[in-house]
């Protein structure tokens, strides 16, 4: 089989539906029947949704369980380079073969029905979770949560939130609270819940939520803490005090992720070597990623680069405070965004990071913000912007002025996956 086949079927997908988000689960429960309830015959699952950390939390755990000796499948969206990224089968990327056949049973189950390509991937990954043995299934939110294609699990072993924020307004709600419904839509009766730090506002509905269904919360700053001292991991709950390394996950934020990740694997009562694997051992593509080989790096001479799909505010703020802990270097930051962002919001705490920003349009997205516009805003936030054609050429451009530069590529996923394409 060759990567063609997979992505004719997946155009194909593209077709059936006229709305990328269309929230709401029937489509998905109509393909589940008829495809056998393939989500009834999955390994325990630990569900994750949030508006930050998601992916780093799920990279963790995942990490702390495969370090505990367990096989784990893995759902995550979008993918950055590869559609095969979204389905890890007992720790494997899906197969060519094993991704294109059971897309092709997916799309034949669904009769030329009306679906989201979100929901039935979804089911897709569903499918084959089902069909390969493992210890776990790690499943992440793709959109909210209530109304999420992957919110059709009755009973997980565990939920988790990690820290909400807005974003998505169209389709979520334009408030914290409306936001935090959504998410804590997972919550399921009677199963254990970790909560990553929240506003007070999305907590109370967090907490509302789990009250109601007898869910056993195990939140940040109650049952759970976590804090870097000297250099080193600290976290604490009920069962005792871990001391380990720092997440090999740059950033303040990650911290918190961890904390989430380790409370999560105690809740499942793994031990410290799982712990300490959690933090050591996760990887995740496009979060202050080291860039170290492709044509960029031949563009980028003796510069630096780095690579960070974080697209809202929230992201913008742990963005800045990472580059803040960075050895000092002059930094210089290539930005490209969808036209759907905050896009002030985000650029606002980095303006006092960076000596310029070039500004450049996402390649092939639809809905990328032109370069001229992502530009001006940074100057409306007092940052030097100006644009360019490419990641190449604003690379080239920024190491003619500046050869010792540090040059940091962010502002979406989708950019991010163009990046890791040629670069990876």
């Amino acid at each position: 089989m060759t990567q063609q086949n997979s992505d004719i079927i997946l155009e194909r997908m593209m077709a059936l539906h006229p709305k990328v988000m269309d929230l709401v689960l029937d489509r998905v429960w109509r393909l589940l029947g008829a495809l056998d309830n393939p989500q009834k015959k999955l390994p325990p699952v630990i569900h994750l949704a949030g508006t930050n950390g998601k992916g780093s939390t799920q990279a963790m755990i995942r990490a702390g369980l495969e370090g505990a000796g367990k096989s784990v499948h893995a759902y995550t969206s979008p993918h950055l380079a590869r559609f095969h990224e979204r389905i890890r089968l007992a720790g494997d990327l899906i197969s060519e073969a094993d991704l294109t056949e059971i897309l092709d049973e997916c799309y034949g189950a669904n009769g030329g029905e009306s679906i989201t390509y979100f929901e039935i991937t979804t089911v897709a990954g569903l499918l084959a979770f089902s069909r390969t043995a493992a210890d776990y299934t790690l499943l992440e939110v793709g959109l909210g949560g209530r109304l999420d294609a992957t919110n059709v699990i009755d009973q997980p072993a565990l939920s988790v939130i990690t820290p909400i924020s807005i974003d998505h307004e169209q389709f979520l709600g334009d408030t914290l609270t409306k936001i935090a419904t959504e998410k804590a839509g997972i919550i399921k009766r009677g199963v254990p819940c970790i909560v990553g730090p929240q506003p007070d506002e999305a907590m109370d509905v967090i907490e509302a939520t789990a009250a109601k269904l007898g869910a056993p919360l195990f939140a940040y700053g109650q049952q759970w803490h976590v804090s870097e001292e000297r250099g080193r991991l600290i976290y604490q709950d009920d069962n005792g005090l871990l001391d380990l390394p720092l997440p090999v996950l740059l950033g303040e934020h990650q911290i918190q992720n961890a904390g989430a990740a380790i409370a999560a694997l105690r809740v499942l009562g793994f031990d410290n070597t799982a712990c300490e694997a959690a933090v050591t051992q996760a990887e995740w593509a496009a979060r202050m990623q080291r860039l170290r080989h492709g044509p960029l790096i031949d563009a980028a001479a003796g510069a630096e680069l780095w690579l960070d799909g974080g697209h809202n505010p929230a992201a913008g703020e742990a963005l800045a405070k990472v580059l803040k802990r960075l050895p000092e270097r002059p930094t210089h930051i290539v930005c490209g965004m969808l036209n759907t962002k905050d896009i002030s919001g985000y650029l606002r705490p980095l303006a006092t990071c960076a000596q310029s920003l070039t500004a450049i349009s996402i390649p092939g997205e639809q809905n990328t913000l032109p370069a001229e516009d992502t530009a001006q805003a940074a100057i409306d936030e007092g940052m030097n912007a100006t644009t360019a054609e490419s990641a190449e050429a604003a690379i080239a451009a920024i190491v003619v002025k500046d050869p010792n530069a540090r040059v940091l590529i962010c502002g979406s996923l989708y950019l991010a996956g163009a990046i890791l394409r040629e670069n990876g």
